[in-house]
């Protein structure tokens, strides 16, 4: 981060002092075409002024060169100034496109800490989930000590939501391996081939991307098992 805090400064410097030349450059040049329009005002006031009384033409030759040379160095820093507003134009774009880059870089990394983070809690709520399908307490103070931790857990599984953790819920879909784990393969004629008939582990969104695959049992083409004729039973009438 400091070293991007470095570039970054050193990339609003670059621009600041081309902002400035470029500056710079405009009122000079202005300047000077400011004092090209006089020259040659001043210049067609003595052509006209020589000419009605035939002035010395190795005078008049003079200011034209000197006319000429102002054009040129007008013309030279009206083209600095054009390449120095391009080298602006492609810094400001560069340093744009660098700081876009930057922050989509650290969104990401926040999100990958975010998915990390949460993703070691999972398993502490799985082991929630068990106990309270497993336990089953009978005096009262079992009860209390169920009642307890499954309080624990409700404010987990609140905390866990406010932050965009969702659950799957797969069971019944279609088997998708971008979101879910096959574990296992169960014949059925009770679901369609490829459908998941049961959710072994669970499977959690964060926003819209996948906190953990869901691993899941799924269903195969079911056996359609015809009796043969030795299994069949005998007739009452033979």
């Amino acid at each position: 981060m400091i070293e991007e805090s470095k570039q970054t400064e050193q990339t609003e410097n670059i621009i600041a002092n081309v902002a400035e030349e470029n500056n710079n450059s405009a009122q000079m040049s202005a300047h000077l075409e400011t004092e090209l329009n006089s020259e040659v005002a001043a210049t067609d006031a003595t052509v006209d002024q020589e000419t009605s009384s035939a002035g010395d033409a190795a005078e008049w030759e003079e200011m034209e060169a000197e006319i000429s040379a102002l054009e040129q160095q007008v013309a030279g820093l009206k083209a600095q100034l054009e390449e120095r507003t391009s080298q602006y134009m492609r810094i400001a774009a560069d340093f744009d496109n660098f700081r876009k880059r930057s922050q989509k870089e650290k969104e990401e990394l926040d999100q990958q800490v975010k998915c990390n983070t949460l993703g070691a809690l999972l398993p502490v709520v799985d082991n929630f989930e068990r106990a309270q399908a497993q336990i089953k307490p009978q005096t009262d103070a079992e009860k209390n000590i169920h009642k307890s931790y499954q309080s624990i857990y409700k404010q987990m599984v609140t905390a866990l939501k406010s932050l965009g953790v969702s659950p799957m819920r797969p069971k019944g879909q279609e088997f998708n391996p971008n979101l879910h784990e096959a574990a296992i393969q169960e014949p059925t004629n009770e679901y369609p081939e490829g459908t998941v008939i049961d959710e072994l582990i669970p499977g959690y969104f964060l926003g819209d991307r996948v906190l953990r695959h869901a691993v899941v049992k799924v269903a195969a083409p079911g056996e359609h098992m015809v009796p043969s004729e030795e299994s069949q039973p005998e007739s009452p009438e033979s």
